[in-house]
């Protein structure tokens, strides 16, 4: 399975020069702890940073600087990683564990921005799966005891 084919492909934006006070709205209003900062390159939306509730706090509010004056692209995490689209689920949780993320914009082979992929993402899928497994012991056991009667 793809990274690309479990990422959510709804993913909350903002342009470089939208204030922070706008960005915080944003997640407020789409209940996410993040926008992805993006530029236009010919066409292609390009994430180039990304901003987190974390960020706003630490940045803005408990340095008591106005949110209204202070753009994302002045407090956007900007040495962004990104996973592409093609990418395996494992092969994304080494690049998060190794680079310290959690959250990771998908994007295409062009760079284009295609999805978000959280920690919450894949413990939630990882989850299940381990779920489906538990399942398959005890059905496996109610087999072999049916066998044996």
């Amino acid at each position: 399975m793809t990274i690309g084919a479990i990422c959510n492909s709804e993913v909350i934006t903002v342009q470089r020069d939208a204030s922070v006070l706008q960005a915080a709205m944003l997640m407020r209003q789409y209940h996410v702890g993040d926008v992805v900062v993006v530029e236009d390159r010919k066409g292609l939306c390009v994430p180039i940073g990304i901003l987190t509730d974390r960020d706003v706090v630490i940045e803005i509010v408990a340095t008591e600087l106005d949110c209204n004056v202070i753009t994302a692209g002045d407090i956007m995490v900007a040495n962004l990683t990104v996973v592409k689209d093609s990418a395996g689920v494992f092969e994304t949780i080494q690049l998060m564990a190794s680079k310290g993320v959690r959250r990771l914009p998908v994007v295409n082979n062009n760079g284009g921005l295609v999805g978000i992929v959280t920690l919450d993402d894949l413990l939630l899928l990882l989850a299940k799966e381990l779920g489906s497994l538990t399942k398959l012991v005890t059905r496996e056991q109610k087999n072999e005891a049916a066998r044996r009667r």
